[in-house]
């Protein structure tokens, strides 16, 4: 494999192993699978409490529907919170367990809401898993490190797309879609943001 690849493998496709944490952060999306694998690490003791994010996509201003598992998941969701709370409600995770934003149309403001609403609710946070789509890893990593610059995260990665680390050079549409997340770090971070990230 040409290192070119592999770099770019590396830097986007981020992952750690789960780890005892304070919280599962879920950034906002229409693939349950990320709430699920959330559900499965909070049965599995890793972290008390689950907190979920997602408004409406910035680019049309409506929830789309679920991606995967129509048949599962039916509700007729507004947002992307409405949508994660079912999902995490049908795999058994208790109310007291979940909190969530409704508000936030993009991974940035993902991070943003998600801190507000811990400090809203004096939620002491140190620690913290992060779920997301694996190609979406690098990007998710940057906009909640921002937010919570003293918070320890470890990267669960969720497949979507059927994007893996492995395969994501083979097809046109997989390109398209981890060069697009290079493109958005470079248009969604600031210098103030690296700054911040050096301390």
């Amino acid at each position: 494999m040409n290192h070119i690849i592999q770099d770019i493998s590396d830097f986007i496709f981020v992952s750690d192993p789960p780890v005892d944490a304070d919280i599962i952060m879920v950034p906002g999306g229409s693939y349950p699978e990320p709430a699920e694998v959330a559900a499965q690490l909070y049965h599995e003791g890793y972290a008390p409490m689950i907190l979920i994010g997602g408004g409406v996509s910035i680019a049309t201003s409506k929830f789309p529907g679920p991606k995967t598992k129509t048949k599962i998941y039916t509700g007729d969701y507004q947002t992307e919170y409405e949508f994660y709370l079912d999902v995490l409600q049908k795999n058994d995770v208790p109310d007291d367990a979940i909190i969530g934003e409704d508000q936030s149309s993009f991974t940035r403001e993902a991070g943003i809401y998600a801190r507000q609403l811990v400090d809203e609710k004096q939620i002491s946070v140190r620690s913290a898993l992060l779920v997301c789509k694996a190609f979406h890893a690098r990007r998710c990593l940057m906009a909640y490190q921002a937010a919570f610059p003293q918070v320890e995260f470890s990267v669960i990665p969720v497949t979507g797309y059927d994007i893996t680390k492995e395969n994501w050079y083979q097809d046109e549409e997989a390109i398209g879609r981890v060069m697009g997340e290079l493109r958005r770090i470079g248009d969604q971070f600031t210098v103030a943001d690296i700054n911040q990230f050096k301390e």
